[in-house]
């Protein structure tokens, strides 16, 4: 019992001690962090004197921050005696030297701590670790490199100098320690893409890489790791035609199945390189090898990537005409079923608004309704698709019976809006205005945003030129124009806008047409008349409803199409400073800070 006692009472005074201790410390922390230099360094030095060790880093790193050198190096000294093995200190007096200009002192106590260090993995790892956290990267990164000698490994310490080396930003050091590193962990070529993407700064940089890629490839060319990364430094160069010359070559030597040949191809196409992703689908497409998966893949992906290119705008007549081919050939080689019936609508919408085969395109898209166990979803698209074609082909009767057939069968649901939206459009296009206006009305409230974006636009349209002129003249023939650019006949279209003032001279529209016209010359890729006509808007016709998307489509065209990151960053400003109500206002802020190089936004 006398024992129990003595225990619990020796118990009570370690925890009574501890509390004490406990409360001093917080008590040393608020005193520095207001300011009380002295109180707090007299309550550290009394800590430390009852235990050096637990309270040395207190001592040590508030007498630092307070600039009280002599006594940081004279209790370091003290520790360094008492423990003369222990590197922590030796690094600590280090530090003080270096903090006191004296760098000379400083590198001799480093250099021989270097000089005596243990053939010892993990005790290298520990002194490198120590000088991180005392903010001495670079003898960190001296450590690990010492290390790799005395453990006779090239390899070792890998990740560790790569985190080092991210953390200084020294990209010339970055980029030769993933090149050492990949050829046996290619599985992080991923994270070295992620990696170096974030660290480097512009085009010398990626020269810096292809260089020492392409140094490397001379030496070891069966070293794929080397030629993807190569791959992959093209594409963030934008030299998008180089980067498949090297996989074609690569898949070439490798006789490979073409897989990664299609990956790439994707990734062209995401950056609108359809050229280059053409070329790549038909490489894999030419091996010939109809039983692999990715010749059927690559057929109609081939396809879809001409499609795209030709609604881009960037195409000429013999492009149309091929496509046209490719998919009739296609549809030939598979057939026409379910499983192709997307092929038959793209198709569709070729002929009728590229080609003007209206009644081709309509031929296909009723067949391709009738064929069995297609999914809803897209039986409802070509149902669309076909209301537009009997739109063109003046059935409007037949057009509006379909729409309204798709928006009955869809309820509350995009497919209904979208049915909606072109129904009130073709009311517009055909003169109902007063109707189309009551169903974009309606419409303004859709879930989809472009939708909504849409039918608010365009009943703002209506409502105010008809309030200027009640008839309507003049907005009927802008009606009809329009008409004529859903239909891709844009000269057509020009003719009819320019028509409009010589007509009614003085209608409300003038901004309307200017940005009609605009439109009609971006989809043309004739960027300077479209930016002549966007600031005719943005500078003229700042009050109107179209001001703010020409300001915002003028920071596109200079940032996207005319490279010019200055210019496009004072319209995004504009629209921050000029429009805060605009729909664009949170795409502008995005991309000006972008373009400012904000890396938090960028990342």
């Amino acid at each position: 019992m006398k024992r129990l006692y003595v225990f619990m009472l020796l118990t009570l005074i370690c925890v009574t001690k501890l509390l004490a201790q406990n409360n001093d410390l917080l008590l040393a922390r608020q005193y520095a962090a207001n300011g009380e230099e002295q109180k707090a360094l007299d309550i550290y030095q009394k800590l430390f004197k009852q235990d050096n060790e637990a309270y040395y880093q207190q001592y040590f790193n508030t007498l630092v921050n307070f600039k009280k050198f002599d006594e940081a190096e004279s209790i370091t000294k003290k520790m360094l005696r008492k423990y003369p093995g222990n590197n922590e200190y030796t690094i600590a007096l280090g530090s003080i030297y270096t903090q006191q200009g004296n760098t000379a002192k400083a590198d001799e106590l480093y250099d021989n701590l270097i000089k005596n260090m243990p053939a010892d993995q993990g005790a290298i790892s520990a002194i490198a670790s120590q000088f991180y956290q005392s903010a001495n990267t670079d003898y960190a990164i001296r450590i690990f490199l010492q290390g790799r000698k005395l453990l006779h490994n090239d390899a070792a310490f890998a990740f560790e100098l790569i985190t080092l080396y991210r953390y200084k930003r020294d990209k010339a050091a970055l980029t030769e320690e993933y090149l050492n590193f990949l050829p046996t962990n290619p599985v992080f070529v991923t994270q070295a893409e992620g990696t170096l993407a974030a660290v480097y700064e512009g085009p010398g940089d990626y020269d810096m890489l292809k260089t020492a890629l392409l140094r490397r490839i001379q030496k070891d060319p069966q070293q794929v790791v080397y030629t993807n990364l190569l791959i992959w430094q093209f594409i963030q160069q934008k030299d998008y035609d180089m980067a498949i010359n090297q996989a074609l070559a690569l898949s070439r030597r490798q006789n490979s199945d073409g897989s990664d040949i299609f990956e790439l191809c994707r990734t062209l196409v995401a950056a609108e390189a359809y050229d280059a992703a053409i070329r790549g689908y038909e490489y894999i497409i030419s091996q010939g090898n109809k039983a692999d998966q990715n010749y059927i893949s690559a057929k109609i992906e081939l396809i879809n990537t001409k499609n795209l290119k030709v609604t881009s705008g960037q195409y000429v007549q013999a492009d149309l005409l091929g496509l046209e081919k490719d998919y009739n050939d296609l549809l030939n080689e598979i057939g026409r079923n379910r499983g192709t019936v997307f092929a038959m609508q793209k198709l569709a919408n070729l002929q009728a608004f590229k080609l003007h085969k209206l009644k081709d395109a309509q031929t296909l898209l009723e067949s391709a309704i009738a064929i069995p166990g297609v999914r809803p979803a897209l039986v409802a698209a070509c149902k669309l698709d076909l209301a537009d074609v009997y739109l063109l082909n003046n059935q409007p009767w037949d057009a509006t019976l379909l729409y309204s057939q798709v928006e009955k069968d869809n309820p509350n649901t995009a497919l209904a809006q979208d049915a909606m939206l072109r129904n009130a459009k073709m009311a517009y296009y055909t003169g109902d205005f007063n109707w189309a206006r009551r169903q974009l009305d309606i419409l303004k409230a859709a879930t989809t945003q472009l939708i909504a974006n849409d039918a608010l636009n365009l009943s703002l349209l209506i409502t105010d030129n008809l309030n200027a002129d009640s008839s309507g003249n003049a907005l009927k023939i802008y009606a009809r124009a329009d008409l004529l650019i859903f239909a891709g006949q844009t000269e057509k279209a020009l003719l009819t806008l320019d028509s409009i003032d010589k007509k009614y001279p003085g209608n409300a529209l003038e901004a309307d047409i200017l940005m009609a016209k605009a439109r009609i010359m971006i989809q043309q890729k004739n960027y300077p008349n479209a930016v002549v006509l966007l600031k005719n808007i943005a500078e003229n016709h700042s009050y109107d409803l179209w001001a703010d998307d020409a300001v915002f489509m003028l920071g596109d065209i200079y940032e996207t199409k005319l490279n010019d990151a200055a210019i496009a960053k004072t319209y995004y400003q504009k629209i921050i400073t000029d429009y805060p109500g605009s729909l664009w206002l949170n795409d502008a802020r995005k991309r000006f800070r972008l373009l400012r190089g904000d890396k938090n936004d960028a990342s």
